[in-house]
């Protein structure tokens, strides 16, 4: 987990996971669903290191940000074992919208040679438990817009 120091200062939150057998294909690559479940997983990174937290926001605060919208594009393969990193950025907030963009690249296993993965964005809209649309508690408003100007957008 990363400081909102770090976070500020790279622009975005990054997360390693290394990739398990289970989430690949006959061909021997990642499944390209597994792309969308670590975006979630840098997603929930990205709050944590906003000193944020997804889970109290959902039971305290009977707020969740629900996906409406995904895209991702699919850059090269990943394969089993490879050690990826997931960064994610806050693409934008407008009201109850929150958007998020990601980039998914395999670990440098030396000083320059990482290699772009996947890119993808996801919108979400802030609902309650009955999946009604609501506003964006306040605390994470005012998080969310104090900190999408000085965040660097993932290109």
């Amino acid at each position: 987990m990363a400081s909102l120091e770090e976070l500020l200062a790279r622009g975005y939150s990054e997360s390693r996971i290394r990739v398990r057998y289970a989430e690949t294909d006959q061909m021997g690559v990642v499944y390209h669903a597994n792309y969308l479940v670590w975006f979630e997983v840098g997603r929930v990174d990205f709050i944590r290191d906003m000193g944020l937290d997804y889970k109290a926001m959902e039971k305290e605060d009977n707020a969740m940000i629900a996906v409406i919208e995904a895209s991702a594009r699919y850059k090269a393969p990943a394969r089993y074992d490879d050690e990826i990193l997931v960064r994610t950025s806050l693409a934008g907030v407008r009201g109850t919208i929150v958007r998020f963009r990601y980039a998914v690249l395999r670990a440098a296993t030396s000083a320059s040679d990482e290699q772009l993965l996947c890119e993808g964005e996801t919108t979400h809209i802030v609902v309650n438990r009955e999946m009604k649309k609501r506003d964006m508690p306040q605390h994470y408003a005012d998080r969310f817009r104090a900190l999408l100007p000085r965040l660097t957008k993932l290109e």
